[in-house]
């Protein structure tokens, strides 16, 4: 590993002794290194940090510069960030989703304004205010599944995790309707969204059946935010939208403060603000949260349970602290905090996983990072998978151990640590994000004593998360012997079986 300048801002291009960039190997005529980041990206991408600690790659002819040093990312992230701002070709196509969401937003003013606006949602008061309803929200969920039955996980990991953040969001109270709605659109959705992440640009343009599909998607969803904001004022007096607002994005959303509840939802604070957001812009906030509340929530959760499978021991251990600060009572939300096995064991998934593995920013100007040369404009690539596979901070790196996030051991390991970004771009969900891991972790432990993989196990896919590509379980609602639980099974699937036959 090299070590970056100490300096706090670039050194001039010119002035510095800059060296050349390696370019990573295989790249083909046209496509560039595109076929291997779409045939084997996990495995690219790690494999890069062979080669030096900036590496230059092309995606088509567009040339792309690697950061394989964490040091040298935190530079980016923190130290150096006004001169790589956020953009590249992730950023840009998620846009035509996101809108400018917080996530997507291009740096300055608004993005500042935005991030002080919305970062009282998720401090540890207000998530502690929609706790209670959040786990009531995901015991409801999980109990009401099958027993026995296979069950994909993922996507029952992404439907609880977007249940349990509608209510945090928009309030306990939020129409049935609306809420089955937001299930199901969310999933297709994301489909789009990285689909139009993957291709090029003016394919994405096109009136290709796909796009338009897509484009209705996202229109429906937004009037979907639209009627829950409707919902949200009608049931709270002093929260009441004028006439128009649905269909004035240009107008100012007319929302004051006047006693409302804390039932009414994290979205109350949006719509509270002192200097009202657009009616636009709700959406595209309220788009953006949605989105990152669901992939990588669900995505971590999948694993985890996945690794659980796994290891006797790791399971035995969270069921046993689960115990001890439960008892046979439900979970309450002050129960999180002592959780601290179960946060290592999450820990450890989002460390394995991801689950992000490829995040891209813009530089700003000609600027030196760690002895090469960035030109102004070029997509500099950072990869919290990469980091997060990094022998040299996370020793066997491919195996699962959560007793590398003991108090011990953690110095070590936080500087490779990414998962949630750094610097004023940093994830400003992630304390809500521990919490709603948590709760759903505890939640599916106290309501199913036992649980077994029934797929073959899952092949990490890298699309805009490290997801699996295949994973099913089944649940059962006490802990019976191997023998036991096969003849239930046989049992309970055989008029699955016959009617697959018929």
């Amino acid at each position: 590993m090299s070590t970056p300048a100490s300096s706090t801002t670039p050194t001039s291009v010119a002035a510095s002794s800059t060296s050349a960039t390696p370019t990573a190997p295989g790249a083909l005529p046209l496509i560039g290194h595109a076929l291997q980041l779409a045939r084997r990206p996990l495995p690219f991408m790690t494999s890069l940090r062979e080669h030096g600690t900036v590496v230059r790659i092309r995606i088509g002819p567009t040339p792309a510069f690697v950061v394989t040093d964490p040091a040298l990312t935190r530079k980016v992230l923190v130290t150096d960030s006004a001169h790589f701002v956020k953009g590249g070709k992730i950023i840009d196509a998620l846009r035509m989703f996101f809108g400018d969401g917080l996530a997507t937003v291009a740096d300055g003013d608004t993005h500042l304004r935005n991030r002080r606006l919305i970062q009282p949602m998720f401090n540890k008061v207000h998530i502690a205010d929609r706790g209670a309803a959040m786990i009531d929200q995901v015991q409801e969920v999980v109990s009401a599944w099958h027993a026995v039955v296979p069950r994909d996980v993922y996507a029952d990991m992404n439907e609880v995790a977007l249940s349990a953040f509608l209510v945090a969001l928009f309030g306990a109270d939020l129409p049935e309707h609306l809420e089955g709605e937001f299930v199901t659109l969310m999933p297709e959705i994301m489909k789009g969204a990285i689909r139009q992440t993957i291709l090029p640009p003016w394919i994405a343009r096109l009136p290709l059946p796909a796009n338009r599909a897509h484009a209705d998607r996202v229109a429906r969803l937004r009037t979907l935010i639209d009627q829950a904001i409707d919902h949200r004022a009608e049931r709270s007096p002093g929260l009441a939208p004028s006439a128009d607002v649905v269909s004035a994005d240009a107008e100012r959303c007319p929302y004051a403060e006047a006693g409302a509840k804390d039932q009414d939802g994290l979205f109350k604070t949006l719509l509270t603000a002192e200097e009202p957001l657009t009616r636009q812009q709700l959406q595209d906030e309220a788009i953006t949260l949605l989105t990152g509340a669901i992939e990588t929530t669900g995505t971590t959760l999948a694993w985890t349970l996945y690794e659980i499978t796994q290891h006797d021991e790791i399971q035995r251990r969270l069921r046993e602290e689960l115990t001890a600060v439960c008892g046979d009572r439900p979970l309450r939300y002050d129960d999180v905090a002592q959780l601290h096995y179960a946060r290592q064991v999450l820990q450890e998934s989002i460390r394995k996983y991801g689950p992000a593995w490829m995040v891209t920013r813009t530089a700003a100007r000609d600027v030196d990072l760690g002895g090469h040369r960035i030109p102004e404009g070029a997509d500099v690539v950072w990869s919290p998978y990469l980091h997060q596979h990094d022998a040299l901070y996370f020793p066997d790196p491919d195996t699962f151990d959560p007793d590398r996030w003991t108090a011990e051991r953690t110095p070590a390991a936080r500087g490779s640590f990414l998962a949630f970004g750094d610097g004023r771009r940093k994830c400003i969900g992630e304390n809500f994000a521990w919490a709603e891991l948590q709760i759903i972790l505890a939640s599916i432990l106290q309501a199913w004593p036992r649980f077994t993989l029934t797929s073959r196990p899952p092949r990490a896919q890298a699309v805009v998360t490290v997801k699996p590509d295949t994973l099913t379980m089944a649940y059962y609602p006490q802990a019976t012997s191997t023998s036991q639980a096969s003849a239930e099974e046989a049992r309970l699937l055989q008029p699955l079986k016959s009617r697959q036959k018929q």
